[in-house]
């Protein structure tokens, strides 16, 4: 008996060091799947803290946790489910699938650059910021929308990374990248929207330290929020311009991808140490960035010269007169108003010289 237990104890601790090791390996390769999303991360990063501009303090976290509980809805019930089948049965379909999410990413890349040189701005419209329940639900469900597609994104990214382990394995990984991600994203987002909030906070008391660190708590937002609009572009290309590379390769166009590895491999054999490793890897990235920009400079050309995108482009730029002449309109109405109620004040406005409106004239029936 004594045996028995003894080997039935042995294969439950054998059983532990396998699970325990299946964990350490789902966690490792979930790492190395996030890193491999990290442009994506940094571009939702950057996004997402629009959403709760010129919103009272009291309802930013709020608003942040029910993105939060949007995105992970978006990730674990609706795009989790959907690539796995994909990777199950059409695992050929992920590449090309791949390859028009970094499409869109050098898009929106090239889209950042081009609005900025030549200062048309986002072709996007801001929204008028309303008060109330409604307009939150809005703002919030405009949020998960634009959650979706990143999240996608980072989901197919981190799935290519790990698509040979076996499907329980690809699932466990992919739910460990979705909390994780989502969690990572989401609490720096949060924690960059109170930062100038804990400035104040630290402004106000006595101590010359706390003020000084407060100040420039409130100081740095801006510049802030900036650098991480610039990574985030930045990242948005490196990402969506090694998809490309990548996706080229696989599909059988080999000659880019063999250019870049090949001068990679001579940046590394020039430079011993990990010094030669860095700088390999930051040359494949600055021409992964080069190729993104490439392809979304295109993809941007072709977006002005179709009909709905040049439509829109106009519209944008249409919008400031269509706004002063809709402002004057509204004057004129303001002024004819005020006529009239200066009209009904004024006691000229009455035939009779009293500053009533006669009966039968525009008088209430109480008057009649």
């Amino acid at each position: 008996m004594s045996g028995g237990l003894m080997a039935l104890l042995d294969d439950v601790a054998a059983l532990a060091r396998v699970t325990a090791a299946s964990v350490d390996d789902i966690g490792a390769a979930a790492g190395r799947a996030s890193m491999k999303a990290a442009g994506v991360v940094v571009d939702d990063t950057a996004v997402t803290p629009q959403y709760v501009q010129d919103v009272t303090p009291a309802r930013e976290l709020p608003i942040i946790w029910r993105i939060t509980k949007g995105s992970l809805r978006n990730k674990l019930v609706f795009i989790l489910p959907a690539i796995l089948l994909l990777s199950q049965f059409a695992p050929w379909l992920l590449t090309p699938i791949l390859m028009l999410g970094g499409s869109y990413l050098c898009f929106e890349g090239a889209e950042k650059i081009w609005a900025k040189v030549s200062g048309h701005g986002p072709k996007t419209k801001t929204p008028v910021v309303e008060k109330g329940k409604s307009a939150e639900d809005t703002m919030v469900g405009g949020a998960v929308r634009t959650d979706l597609i990143l999240s996608a994104e980072i989901m197919v990214i981190s799935l290519n990374e790990v698509a040979d382990e076996p499907l329980f394995s690809r699932a466990a990984i992919l739910v460990v990248v979705a909390i994780g991600i989502t969690v990572l994203v989401y609490g720096v987002v949060a924690l960059i929207i109170r930062m100038d909030d804990f400035g104040l906070h630290l402004a106000e008391r006595s101590s010359p330290t706390s003020q000084k660190i407060g100040h420039s708590l409130v100081k740095g937002m801006p510049g802030l929020l900036a650098v991480i609009s610039v990574v985030g572009t930045a990242a948005m290309l490196w990402v969506g311009g090694h998809i490309i590379l990548v996706g080229l390769d696989e599909l059988g166009w080999h000659p880019p991808y063999e250019a870049v590895h090949h001068v990679e491999e001579l940046v590394h054999g020039a430079v011993p140490g990990g010094l030669g490793a860095t700088l390999a890897w930051l040359t494949n990235t600055f021409f992964s960035a080069v190729l993104g920009l490439v392809w979304g400079a295109v993809l941007v050309l072709i977006w002005e010269l179709l009909p709905f995108g040049k439509g829109e482009h106009e519209a944008d730029h249409a919008a400031p007169g269509q706004h002063e002449a809709e402002h004057g309109r509204h004057e004129d109405h303001g002024e004819h108003h005020g006529k009239h109620s200066t009209a009904a004040t004024d006691g000229s406005a009455a035939p009779d010289g009293s500053g009533r409106t006669p009966p039968g004239e525009g008088g209430s029936s109480a008057a009649r």
